[in-house]
């Protein structure tokens, strides 16, 4: 009995094997798609680039004047209403929430909740671009809303410029502001 059943099941493996062998599903396997057309191109030219020049070596004459007539204007100081400060005073109760962050042109959110830590609040960037992404503090001072990094530095400074808005920049310069 033990025979016929290893037999059976002998039989049972190689007739299964042999019906996949047959199968018609398996010769649409080797068929290949059609070639793409190809995409027209425009011309194109080759020619000799210019020989690198060192940092500080080119000639100022070859640049065009700068705008604005000489006059520096991250020398200047701020104007009245700005990111200076100089706006009504903000709480920390008027910043708690979730703001939708600009960053240099790129949009993404930021958590302000009222816990403690560090230099003022907890922070919580929400998929935002560098440096915003190491925000991890924020407080209040008069009309400014300072945002803090990890060791207690400030990382952007802004101002009250609306109703739920706020605007200013990074310490290196990138414009940001809050709204909601």
């Amino acid at each position: 009995m033990i025979f016929s059943r290893t037999g059976l099941l002998a039989v049972s493996v190689m007739a299964l094997a042999a019906s996949g062998c047959q199968s018609s599903r398996i010769s649409s396997l080797d068929t290949q798609p059609a070639p793409l057309v190809p995409a027209p191109t425009g011309q194109v030219t080759s020619g000799q680039l210019p020989p690198p020049v060192a940092p500080g070596t080119a000639d100022p004459s070859q640049f065009p004047a700068a705008p604005g007539g000489g006059t520096q204007v991250a020398g200047l100081p701020p104007a009245s209403g700005g990111p200076a400060g100089n706006g009504p005073a903000i709480t920390a109760g008027s910043v708690a929430g979730v703001w939708n962050a600009s960053v240099g042109g790129q949009t993404c959110r930021v958590a302000t909740p009222q816990t403690k830590f560090g230099q003022g609040y907890r922070a919580g960037p929400l998929r935002c671009p560098s440096p915003i992404d190491a925000v991890k503090s924020w407080s209040v001072a008069g009309s400014q809303l300072t945002l803090y990094d990890e060791n207690g530095s400030p990382l952007a400074r802004l101002s009250s410029s609306g109703p739920e808005k706020f605007s200013g920049q990074t310490e290196s310069g990138v414009p940001v502001s809050l709204s909601r």
